[in-house]
């Protein structure tokens, strides 16, 4: 299997057409169809739905399951190129960091600050997801970084623990019936509809917290990202457990946050896997983690 064909096969799933994706590739339609075919053959699959009558090319289950694939693999080869083409006296290349919401980004968004003065050449891409979605990524070597909220997994990597916590609480309606609180206790949680995070790990914390089994609240819905969840709050749908900062609720934001009383912070790390073979561009921006943060 080669990348350049998976490249062609990513071409037409994505222009859903075999001549708008030779056009694209600047290749003939012909050669374009033959290589997919011998790609069908190879894998023992059928990848595309060829349409008669319109000629809109879709994909087949495994055509998507491989989409995803490829994605990963396309993605990974091109990394590793830029690695190899950056290997001069010019320190630039590409670094990937992921991370979920939270306002510590500022701290890492700070440190590439002061690394760009010295190496104006090197580029940030950033992913947003959760710990589960960011260590998926690292696995993969698909991220150069992640930053985790805890409580995460970390046998597996290597980590600098940011000087930072965020603030577990409620969001909520200004005009909702817990908006005159100062603070929410586990008691206020009863009897309201809850939208919760989707990771395992966090609602084992908030039970922890909370001293109860925290699936015989009444959850409505569970979130990956809390900008969605916002907009169910902002509705009236329910109620966001969530941490501090991420949505705006100040001014004429129809919405406001109240912390957990008694309160429960979240640890922030940026991590890294273990034994991980950095490009010159990322052993920059390790080393200015650890002069930011006094490693």
């Amino acid at each position: 299997m080669e990348i350049r064909v998976l490249r062609y096969f990513l071409a037409v799933a994505r222009e859903e057409s075999f001549s708008h994706a030779a056009d694209f590739l600047h290749i003939t339609q012909p050669t374009l169809s033959r290589q997919l075919m011998e790609l069908e053959e190879e894998l023992g699959v059928k990848l595309l739905n060829r349409g008669k009558k319109n000629r809109k090319v879709t994909l087949t289950d495994e055509g998507m399951l491989l989409r995803k694939r490829a994605e990963e693999i396309v993605t990974l080869a091109d990394k590793t190129l830029e690695e190899f083409d950056t290997a001069d006296e010019i320190i630039s290349g590409d670094i990937y960091i992921g991370g979920g919401e939270t306002d510590a980004m500022r701290l890492i968004a700070r440190a590439a600050k002061k690394l760009q003065n010295d190496y104006p050449h090197i580029r940030y891409h950033l992913f947003s997801g959760n710990s589960d979605d960011v260590a998926e990524r690292l696995d993969k070597g698909l991220l150069d970084f992640g930053i985790f909220i805890e409580p995460a997994n970390m046998e597996k990597y290597d980590y600098i623990r940011l000087p930072v916590t965020d603030k577990w609480g409620l969001l909520m309606r200004k005009d909702s019936e817990l908006a005159y609180l100062e603070h929410i206790k586990v008691e206020h949680l009863e009897n309201i509809p809850l939208i919760t995070s989707r990771q395992s790990m966090v609602r084992n914390e908030l039970s922890g917290w909370s001293g109860r089994d925290f699936d015989k609240l009444n959850i409505v819905a569970t979130y990956n990202l809390v900008y969605n969840a916002s907009l169910l709050v902002a509705e009236g749908f329910g109620y966001a457990l969530c941490l501090d900062k991420l949505v705006n609720t100040t001014g004429d934001s129809e919405l406001c946050f109240k912390p957990l009383e008694p309160p429960l912070n979240a640890r922030l790390d940026i991590v890294w896997k273990k034994h991980q073979m950095f490009s010159k561009a990322g052993k920059k921006f390790l080393e200015q983690l650890q002069k930011e943060f006094h490693i």
